[in-house]
């Protein structure tokens, strides 16, 4: 996915991309033997391994702390290991139960009240013991799981391809999603920025790595431990030059960015490029530490700065199939991609992203699905809107809450800047095809519908596409999809924000168990989504189960506050504002939050209480 910048350009430095499946491929002789047919029971069996005796880890002296990427893998044999997590509405809590499929027959295991209180893993799942050369313990922690992270074949018969999506959400308002370990497969039980970095000197370490007791006597996990040794080098930006391993981007180009403002659970949420709200956000610091990306206005990728290897990707907003990059507050790719590289600071406010492919045995969540194609030319005949299922676009609480100068540095002045999510529940997708006529700036935008085969049945105008120029935009915009309102206590309007044409993209998995939600969503992409300035027509979709995430923090986009009384507010984010889009339901298309403003011009302030259940930003 394409990295919005203030001038549209993109820094990527990468590592080479380890396929799983050759990764954990040394421990094919532990779980290679298909089940003997006579003995095999429908519960999945599930076994933690190691895919190497030894690893060896980097420390960078101008950022310290090791992440324990330590190559352990839960596998699932006689079956695929299958959860499904959900809560009813925001006041309700969030319940977890095992599905067992044995053939046509489905299981449902509730798994205890209380194991997860969101969608982001399975917590204190693995357990870490660390000692040093003399034997002295130094580390003694667990760390979370989450089922649908790094996975890969370990066997050449398992199926080709995981059902299971290839996150876990992190949006503090989904409401549903499913994770799974594919029979045949493997997951790594790393945590990535999930987990603290570790600070550790140079040297040789034992690492102890296994399930906790409770995961254990809860799905039938052998009481063993894995040992891996463990090698902590130290490294430094100021090393020479090397050299870019095969495959991968070059370090040079810049990537602009904004200045950093605090988003959630104290992370540097907002780094945000300049962009139409897509990129609103930049990198999250990694959690205990370090320096958000986009921290400053430009700069270059230092020449000559080492690759660097040691840091797992960053939080996602949890949508299958992309790094999701420039949407959301929260900072992009899989959980735990532990070939892949963190977003950091360079120098000055330049900064380096990972980017990797998919590849046999590799669903990581690191692929950039592509968009879907719109049709060859408009549709002819007579418009119509047939009785066939339809999407229903429903908005969640706006969230990534916080008050900012605009990046415009104007002395006095506040704005509000803010996240908001449109998604679709479904039961049919959102197609929106833009059709543009020769010579002409807009793009005529039609709504398609699909019968139960998936044959197109019918179509109706709904509005216009037009091309962004902007730098950082560069895209086509479809017209009226959502709007944005702060309104006073009385719920009577008091600003508008000025955005309201958006490029459609599957960023967050906001509900995966919805009918016929689609788990390996397209058009997660905005290169490939939003077409080019050339496009004679683009097809923009919205998943079922899917939505799409837009940062406000840009004059315009964001609220101004400057002269607002200091007071109670709420927070309207409102999908379909005109009613053109054809949709199942319009009567849940309204999502309010509550904020207090408080402060004095110029330094104002914000608090976010919590709405019902979910006491996140």
């Amino acid at each position: 996915m394409m990295t919005r910048t203030t001038q549209g350009r993109t820094s990527r430095l990468t590592r080479p991309s380890i396929a799983v499946a050759a990764a954990v491929a040394v421990t094919a002789g532990v779980v290679a033997a298909a089940p003997d047919a006579k003995t095999a029971e429908a519960t999945p069996k599930l076994s933690l391994v190691a895919a190497s005796t030894s690893v060896t880890l980097d420390s960078w002296k101008e950022d310290p702390g090791v992440y324990l990427d330590l190559g352990t893998y839960l596998t699932s044999e006689n079956g695929a290991f299958e959860v499904k997590v959900a809560r009813k509405s925001y006041k309700d809590p969030v319940v977890a139960s095992q599905l067992i499929r044995d053939g046509k027959k489905t299981t449902v295991k509730a798994l205890p009240a209380g194991l997860v209180k969101d969608f982001s893993g399975l917590p204190g799942f693995a357990r870490i013991k660390l000692t040093d050369a003399a034997g002295k313990p130094v580390l003694d922690r667990t760390e979370a799981f989450c089922p649908n992270n790094a996975s890969g074949r370990i066997r050449p018969d398992a199926p080709a391809n995981s059902k299971y999506p290839q996150s876990c959400p992190v949006n503090p308002f989904t409401l549903g999603s499913v994770w799974g370990v594919e029979k045949g497969w493997a997951s790594n039980t790393y945590a990535g920025y999930y987990s603290e970095p570790v600070q550790l000197a140079a040297g040789t370490y034992t690492a102890r790595i296994g399930v906790t007791k409770k995961y254990r006597d809860l799905f039938g996990i052998a009481d063993e431990t894995r040992t891996v040794k463990v090698t902590v080098r130290e490294r430094s930006w100021e090393e020479p030059s090397t050299a870019a391993p095969a495959g991968s981007r070059s370090a040079a180009g810049s990537h602009e960015g904004h200045g950093a403002q605090k988003g959630r659970g104290g992370h540097e949420g907002h780094g945000g490029q300049e962009g139409d709200g897509h990129g609103g956000h930049g990198e999250a610091a990694p959690a205990g530490g370090g320096v958000a990306s986009g921290s400053g206005h430009g700069g270059h990728a230092a020449h000559g700065a080492p690759v660097r290897t040691e840091a797992p990707a960053a939080r996602t907003t949890g949508a299958g199939s992309t790094f999701n990059v420039g949407h959301g507050p929260y900072p992009p790719a899989p959980p735990a991609l532990p070939w892949a590289l963190k977003k950091e600071s360079l120098q000055r406010g330049a900064f380096s992203a990972a980017t990797v492919g998919d590849r046999a045995g590799q669903t990581d969540g690191s692929r950039r699905a592509p968009g879907a194609r719109p049709d060859a030319k408009r549709p002819t005949g007579g418009a119509t809107v047939p009785d066939v299922p339809k999407p229903d676009l429903r908005s969640l609480p706006a969230y990534g809450i916080t008050v900012s100068d605009g990046y415009e540095e104007v002395p006095g002045k506040d704005y509000l800047a803010f996240s908001a999510n449109v998604w679709n529940a479904g039961p049919a997708k959102l197609v929106v095809d833009g059709f543009r006529s020769p010579g002409k700036e807009l793009m005529d935008a039609y709504q398609y519908f699909y019968d139960a085969d998936g044959k197109q049945v019918g179509y109706t105008p709904t509005g216009t596409m037009e091309w962004d120029p902007r730098p950082g935009h560069e895209h086509w915009h479809f017209t009226d999809f959502a709007s944005y309102r702060l309104l006073k206590a009385d719920r009577k309007e008091s600003v508008r924000s000025g955005k309201e044409a958006f490029c459609l993209a599957n960023t967050d998995a906001v509900d995966y168990t919805v009918k016929n939600a689609n788990w390996h969503p397209d058009n997660t992409d905005l290169s490939t989504a939003c077409g080019q300035e050339n496009s004679i027509s683009v097809r923009e979709v919205l998943d079922v189960g899917s939505g799409d995430t837009y940062t406000q923090d840009l004059p315009g986009q964001s609220f101004d506050i400057t002269d607002l009384p200091n007071d109670t507010y709420y927070i309207q984010v409102l999908a379909n504002p005109e009613n053109r889009l054809k949709e199942t339901n319009h009567s849940n298309n309204s999502a309010l939050r509550k904020i207090v403003l408080g402060g004095k011009k110029g330094a104002r302030t914000v608090k976010v209480p919590a709405h019902h259940l979910v006491n996140a930003n």
